[in-house]
């Protein structure tokens, strides 16, 4: 584990087995204080609420929830028990719509009743932990993995603009956009890192600043609406983000503010690289237009951040908590497994053809 970053655990299960332990990250940076979850109420409201955030994250989180929550159905008959666990999911699936990570952990909880259909409700209760833990696990390496694949593409010294949190917070451990920084901060690589605040939940300030400066990584903090004066003047060599969906044409879902940054670094010829696991891979969605955009309450633009309300009573806000990022302007999709979208697969991807044969090259990898 990267020095400093060894006591932030974003999700684990209680001592006790009984409850989800997250670190509140609406409480950060002035405090870490860590909430146990034991109901289902309590877990959606988690996610909904950013207590707990990023989207392997927030699957790690209901995969541990749904855990927990198995662990309380009494019935001992198995339609039952499956029934009631299938409502639980439906529920913690509905808490953000965006991110794929969170029903697709959920899906593959499920998955375990369906695998294993002549065992006992313990036995499935036993079971659901252990693939918790090993959505968990695996997060974590394909973590490592997708740092590791990105760093190949990096020199010592530049400067790194990133956009949010994508980061340890936002994970089990390193993170997706911030894991090569990690890695290059073990082994000298001296990257100069940028941080858009990111409005409206400024997430970069409070969250991707805290977690960098608390690494010994040397970050500056911006304004969103500084990152073209920034790229400017030169000091952005690369744009690295995270994802919280990728359509099977390469389109990418991410926080507001990510298809902006990249229309700047299009137009300033600055690479522009998404991170994520291929589980973030939605080969069902066929495009962004098909990604369904999570909109979130006025009071997070209006006054959520300040002493007083900073708008007038009545206003219309439009807070839309993602945008939708073009494939052809983005220059890769590096994943765990290499990268998927490469800059000449912008321009195949025109044709349904081409979304049929990434399809099956993505089944073959991934068996």
């Amino acid at each position: 584990m990267i020095a400093g970053l060894a006591d932030l655990q974003t999700v684990r299960f209680s001592e006790e087995g009984d409850g989800v332990v997250i670190l509140d990250q609406t409480q950060l940076p002035e405090r870490e204080v860590y909430v146990t979850l034991r109901t289902a109420e309590e877990i959606w409201e988690a996610i909904y609420r950013l207590k707990v955030r990023g989207a392997p994250a927030i699957g790690i989180a209901a995969a541990y929830g749904l855990s927990v929550c198995a662990e309380q159905i009494t019935a001992t008959e198995k339609g039952i028990f499956a029934q009631k666990l299938r409502e639980v999911a439906r529920y913690l699936s509905g808490s953000r719509p965006t991110a794929v990570n969170l029903s697709a952990a959920l899906d593959r909880m499920l998955s375990v009743l369906d695998v294993h259909p002549d065992s006992t409700c313990e036995a499935w209760k036993k079971m659901l932990r252990h693939e918790a833990t090993k959505i968990r696990e695996e997060d974590a390496m394909a973590c490592r993995m997708i740092g590791e694949r990105m760093l190949d593409r990096l020199r010592p010294g530049m400067g790194i603009l990133t956009h949010c949190n994508a980061g340890h917070l936002a994970v089990s451990e390193l993170g997706t956009a911030l894991s090569p920084i990690y890695l290059g901060q073990e082994r000298g690589y001296g990257f100069r890192v940028y941080a858009d605040e990111t409005r409206p939940l400024l997430q970069g300030a409070r969250l991707t600043a805290y977690e960098l400066r608390k690494a010994g990584v040397d970050v500056t903090l911006i304004c969103d609406n500084m990152a073209a004066s920034l790229m400017r003047k030169g000091c952005v060599d690369a744009v690295i983000v995270g994802c919280d969906r990728v359509a099977a044409n390469g389109d990418v879902a991410n926080k507001i503010g990510t298809f902006g940054l990249a229309i700047l670094a299009h137009h300033f010829g600055i690479p522009f690289y998404v991170l994520g696991p291929t589980s973030t891979i939605d080969m069902s969605c066929p495009t962004g237009e098909a990604i369904v955009i999570e909109e979130r309450a006025a009071e997070e633009v209006t006054e959520m951040w300040y002493a007083h309300r900073m708008a007038p009573e009545g206003i219309s806000v439009y807070n839309p908590a993602f945008d939708v990022t073009p494939h052809e302007l983005i220059t890769a999709v590096i994943t765990e497994k290499g990268a998927f979208y490469e800059k000449i697969i912008s321009e195949s991807f025109a044709n349904p053809e081409t979304i049929s044969n990434f399809a099956a090259q993505f089944e073959d990898i991934n068996n």
